[in-house]
């Protein structure tokens, strides 16, 4: 599915002569996830090129540290060779794919999981058998569906100071994923409305808001084109100080 619509969406972008597309341009090379990507010596990988310069920013400091990753949509298998060599040895990677053949690609540090992401009840499984999940990279169905009841089921899984990474979420804008401009019910909106829950905090008027189990275990939202990175980390109620000598 990955590869229909980078196909789609790169004719689209490069169409007319003489034009030249920033989507071409490789991320730098000082980029760990860029080199192997490039001169991959594994399985197919599709991945659009600015991606890796966002995964490198937030994944980094998980290198090394022997992390649970969990990525959804496995396609040839590619990207698990990709996350094994990136992060390194103790790595456990755990890919989840609707298609029975993704289980060839099971060995000893990598776990494969079939099943169905819209599905709440599989999903569930999915906890029972993960019990600690470092980072979680949705680049699964991208259907709108698919998106949030990951989201809603697996988000509250993630380790306190965890990643939650959702990708290729321009399919908000393509009808076929259930997509649209502004559309209600697109990962889109969706995560629009957790910008609000983040500053639940300060709500006055909205009781649900100053509650929420979200906005005390959230540290930021990143909204790249195409990603929303997710940083967990618990909050305490947030301090405010004055200090130094009045100006007047």
């Amino acid at each position: 599915m990955l590869e229909r619509l980078i196909s789609g969406l790169f004719h689209r972008l490069t169409a007319g002569e003489g034009k030249s597309s920033p989507w071409a341009a490789r991320p730098r090379l000082e980029n760990p996830l860029a080199e192997y990507f490039f001169s991959n010596p594994g399985r197919q990988i599709a991945k659009w090129h600015h991606y890796f310069d966002i995964y490198h920013r937030h994944f980094a400091r998980f290198r090394a540290r022997s992390p649970i990753v969990v990525e959804i949509g496995v396609s040839h298998g590619g990207s698990l060779q990709m996350w094994h060599h990136y992060f390194g040895p103790g790595t456990r990677v755990v890919g989840i794919d609707i298609d029975p053949c993704c289980r060839r690609f099971e060995d000893e540090a990598t776990t494969i999981l079939i099943g169905d992401q819209g599905d709440r009840r599989f999903l569930a499984e999915v906890r029972g058998a993960v019990p600690d999940v470092d980072i979680l990279i949705d680049d699964g169905g991208h259907t709108m569906a698919q998106q949030i009841t990951t989201f809603e089921e697996l988000y509250p899984h993630v380790q306190p100071d965890g990643i939650y990474l959702c990708e290729d979420i321009h399919t908000s804008f393509m009808p076929d994923f259930g997509g649209g401009y502004r559309r209600e019910g697109t990962f889109i909106e969706y995560g629009k409305a957790l910008v609000d829950r983040l500053h639940g905090l300060y709500s006055q008027d909205q009781p649900a808001l100053s509650g929420d189990e979200f906005a005390r275990t959230t540290y930021a939202l990143h909204f790249y084109d195409s990603i929303l990175v997710i940083e967990k980390s618990p909050r305490a109620q947030p301090q405010v100080s004055t200090t130094g000598t009045p100006s007047f």
